[in-house]
């Protein structure tokens, strides 16, 4: 495959003197640059079907389309903001202009992260970028260290997940644009925040999506659940893959961004010696360097795979870390009995230890739901290799009526859930809400301008439940109600049992960030054990240097004794405790969760 050389900047680059466009269409024989209010220009071709144009004398803002082969108006493939949405104009951006404070923000080491995933459009009553900075100090008292924001990347409409993005360099104009961006960026660092952003590299979304006239983005050779794959391998892939891989260095350089979460890389299909996501991890890294600060390339992925995270030197991928969904499913049965769809794989109680202390819960065992074996050997990792969490978008919103963990689990499986989380050793992500309680859903939106679309997709969801056997009326995601049940009401945390819930992760993150024995290191010293009933869960976690600590879980509903204590064991937090809304009960009550301190 032809070698595209060193980073390029696409799209409109503004300088003092004028601004440079630049795009890739190998499928138009002409090219022109459409600014208002000026006649269209025609652009240079160059031998690999880049096209280029120097215009003098314009400002930032100036709106601009290209033209191709003389007959249809598009915007930039490549537009750093989309004012008018996804099929309007694009606009010029300094991205000079603006004035960064965070020079002494040195970001945070994979060890040390505790991530927090959001929505823009639902967290807060605005749905903006700049309304989420007043909040920042309350993440930070809660113990979080980094944001993750789910998928900005302009997409139709107002309403949406962030997964039909299809202007991948231009952040949402209903959030702010890339001024908005740029300020939460900027106020997260301020407050010691890292930001990573959910990106989306295995499909585009299906409105507002020109790139197949300007190029051969996608290709039949492959499928994904949403469409098109990408060509990352195929006839004139080096033009693909320089969009893709300059798409992860524009969010680490211009937006100063500390990590990208590469959502679903199971749909990114790439037989080229050097995989796609070795090149964007290796872009990205080199961006994040010339800023002095460290980026994590996070995957989503339902392989199992741990070359996902192994150096390329010993034949991996070469990312940082990886989603594993095992721990939440299995924590997930435990806690609701569900066995519909994936959850069918997790009845073992058995699962729930091995997820907990190792990574996976499949490393090679047959898996009923993919009708496959699955799964690699994963004990031997680090526990900074992997993400896992009790809620996050996809479990939440991929639920029938989206509803919470705190609204279908009792208020003490809940707390259980938690306490399993921050004990684990991996690094844990909280989604938006769980720290309090939250009772609003999240549930799927859209707002797609295309009527059909829009139906096509209420048809499509009600389907898809099907196989989860979840009974009842589907939300129509197009209906703006379904956006509004899914904003969070941040009052809630001030109410009883939610203030005592967010009392309860806010010492449990602190006892992670201070205790030797806790955090993701370590992950070859944790041990999980459960009793012969499958009733009992117990975690071992020693420290290299000073005490360990034991865990004691009770995964039933009824009341059962709980271990013998050694006299010199302290008591470090109890999810029963009054101080959490709990009883104060001495014995383990259902789903009672009790994290002792033991002497080294």
């Amino acid at each position: 495959m032809k070698s595209l050389g060193a980073s390029l900047h696409l799209g409109a680059t503004f300088r003092d003197e004028g601004v440079t466009f630049r795009v890739w269409a190998p499928r138009c024989r002409t090219l022109d640059v459409a600014i208002e209010g000026r006649r269209p220009l025609a652009m240079g071709r160059q031998d690999d079907g880049l096209f280029e144009a120097a215009v003098s004398g314009l400002l930032p803002g100036t709106r601009y389309q290209f033209r191709l082969d003389g007959e249809r108006y598009r915007p930039d493939p490549t537009s750093r903001f989309q004012p008018e949405g996804v099929h309007g104009p694009s606009a010029v951006v300094d991205a000079a202009a603006y004035s960064w404070t965070d020079q002494s923000f040195t970001g945070h080491g994979a060890s040390d992260l505790v991530i927090y995933e959001l929505h823009v459009g639902t967290f807060t009553r605005t749905g903006t970028f700049e309304a989420i900075v007043p909040h920042l100090t309350d993440l930070v008292g809660l113990g979080v260290t980094a944001i993750e924001l789910m998928p900005v990347a302009e997409f139709p409409g107002s309403r949406n997940w962030g997964y039909d993005g299809v202007h991948l360099f231009a952040p949402q104009s209903t959030y702010g644009g890339p001024r908005g961006l740029r300020r939460l960026v900027d106020a997260c660092h301020g407050q010691g925040l890292s930001v990573i952003l959910d990106v989306v590299y295995n499909h585009l979304g299906p409105e507002g999506n020109y790139l197949g006239e300007f190029g051969p983005f996608f290709t039949d050779r492959y499928r994904t659940p949403w469409g098109g794959a990408l060509n990352f391998d195929g006839p004139d892939a080096a033009g693909v893959r320089r969009h893709f891989v300059e798409n992860a260095r524009a969010w680490i350089r211009d937006f100063h961004l500390d990590g990208l979460r590469l959502d679903a890389i199971h749909a990114i299909f790439d037989a080229s010696p050097v995989h796609i996501l070795t090149d964007i991890a290796t872009a990205a890294r080199e961006e994040a360097h010339a800023l002095g600060r460290p980026v994590h390339l996070m995957a989503e992925s339902h392989d199992n795979d741990r070359r996902i995270v192994l150096p390329v030197a010993e034949g991996g991928v070469g990312l940082d870390a990886v989603w594993s969904d095992d721990f939440h499913h299995a924590v997930h049965v435990q806690l609701t009995g569900e066995r519909g769809g994936y959850y069918v794989d997790f009845a073992e109680p058995s699962r729930l230890t091995t997820a907990l202390s190792e990574g996976f819960a499949f490393q090679g065992e047959y898996s009923e739901y993919f009708g496959r074996d699955r799964g690699t050997p994963s004990a031997d990792l680090p526990g900074e290799r992997f993400v896992i969490c009790v809620q996050n978008h996809d479990q939440v919103g991929n639920r029938a009526l989206g509803d919470r963990l705190s609204t279908i689990a009792s208020f003490e499986g809940v707390k259980l859930a938690a306490g399993l989380l921050l004990a684990a050793p991996a690094i844990p992500l909280l989604f938006m809400g769980e720290e309090y309680g939250e009772t609003a859903p999240f549930q799927f939106f859209t707002s797609f301008l295309d009527r059909g679309l829009a139906e096509a997709v209420r048809k499509g969801r009600t389907e898809e439940f099907t196989r989860f056997a979840w009974q009842g009326t589907i939300p129509d995601p197009g209906e703006p109600a379904t956006f509004v049940r899914s904003r969070l009401n941040h009052s809630l945390a001030g109410a009883p049992r939610h203030r005592e819930l967010y009392q309860y992760y806010q010492q449990w993150l602190e006892l992670r960030r201070r205790h030797p024995a806790l955090g993701p290191r370590g992950k070859d010293r944790a041990r999980a054990t459960l009793d012969a009933k499958g009733t009992l869960l117990a975690l071992a976690r020693d420290a290299a240097s000073g005490p360990g600590v034991r865990l004691f879980a009770n995964l039933t509903k009824e009341s059962r004794p709980g271990p013998a204590i050694p006299a010199d064991w302290r008591v470090l937090i109890d999810s029963d405790d009054r101080r959490f809304a709990g009883h104060g009960r001495p014995a383990l009550a259902p789903y009672q969760l009790i994290l002792y301190e033991a002497p080294a």
